[in-house]
């Protein structure tokens, strides 16, 4: 009888073994694998949580086939519900990166953490690019693991990156800027197809290269531009929930931190306050974990405002642009 149970149990240890590879998958061949790899769905894992549709579309197979492939999949995997303390036990390796204002970073609970989304939004000049510019030379110290040295990806949406103020920053710092600079990795997106396609297929480089943080400066302005008009709202809103997801996909996989800038207009709805609104509408607002609003006040002064988090309370920070960077 205890024999018995023992094999029981191996047989349940097996059923959540992941396959080795996509080809073991039904209805998944060589092809179709080679094909699912390049659009981004590299581990069974991910052919478990797909669309079936958009997996057919990306591997150029049947939709039938795709849905075999994800019951498969989500056969192989445990997807189930977890208790509480597991997660708060993951949630013991999250590590943060000090944004340089010690006030900033009381309002952020300790700085920029991993495992989340973190949105600036704010006019121009408002201090978002350069709070991204601080973060990308402070994660190199603060998010070392060991396993090398720690990279940054930077998306370019609108012309933005400046290498020689990443100069400026790690001198400020007393480090290397020469070393600084090879460890940010930067594209340039020229539209939001482009930009989701560079996010999709950055996992490679995430896992090879020990990247630790993703910024995106900004994220809503090709989508803002590509799609004009209400008319277009619905595929715009589709889309960037889609950019998004992936995003938090990564930070959790691989415990990295997602900064991202995004713009703003005036609401003429709104007649007394502020009438500054961030784009992006619910999809953008329900999935940031933080958002903060920026805006500039005299001088180098530029002010901080949590509106948004799930642990932390409202509040306040003022911090000094400068050129060694951000600071009390």
């Amino acid at each position: 009888m205890a024999e018995k149970d023992s094999k029981d149990k191996d047989k349940e240890k097996e059923k959540y073994v992941l396959p080795k590879e996509l080809e073991d998958l039904p209805g998944i061949g060589e092809a179709t694998a080679e094909r699912l790899r390049k659009a981004g769905y590299t581990d069974v894992q991910q052919i478990a949580v797909a669309n079936p549709h958009e997996l057919a579309e990306a591997g150029d197979f049947g939709v039938e086939a795709a849905k075999k492939s994800i019951e498969a999949a989500k056969e192989a995997i445990h997807t189930g519900f977890e208790t509480a303390d597991v997660i708060l036990e993951r949630r013991k390796d999250i590590k943060r990166i000090p944004t340089g204002s010690k006030s900033f970073d009381e309002l952020l609970g300790g700085g920029v953490e991993t495992q989340a989304i973190t949105e600036c939004f704010g006019k121009f000049s408002s201090g978002k690019s350069q709070v991204g510019f601080q973060l990308a030379v402070n994660a190199q110290e603060a998010l070392a693991n060991g396993s090398g040295p720690v990279r940054v990806l930077f998306i370019d949406t609108e012309s933005t990156f400046r290498p020689e103020r990443i100069v400026q920053i790690a001198e400020g710092k007393g480090l290397d800027p020469q070393q600084v600079m090879k460890n940010i990795l930067v594209a340039k997106a020229e539209n939001s197809d482009h930009q989701m396609i560079l996010l999709e297929k950055a996992e490679d480089t995430i896992k090879n290269e020990n990247v630790k943080l993703i910024i995106i400066d900004s994220l809503t302005s090709h989508f803002r531009a590509d799609y004009m008009g209400r008319g277009a709202l619905s595929e715009r809103q589709q889309k960037l929930n889609k950019h998004i997801h992936v995003l938090q996909r990564y930070a959790d996989k691989y415990n990295l931190s997602i900064y991202v800038t995004n713009q703003v207009m005036d609401n003429p709805a709104i007649l007394f306050g502020d009438p500054t609104t961030p784009i992006g509408g619910h999809v953008l607002a329900h999935a940031a974990t933080y958002r903060i609003y920026l805006r500039k006040s005299k001088e180098s002064k530029r002010i901080a405002r949590l509106i948004d988090s799930p642990s932390l309370p409202e509040g306040e920070a003022v911090f000094k642009v400068t050129t060694e960077g951000i600071g009390d």
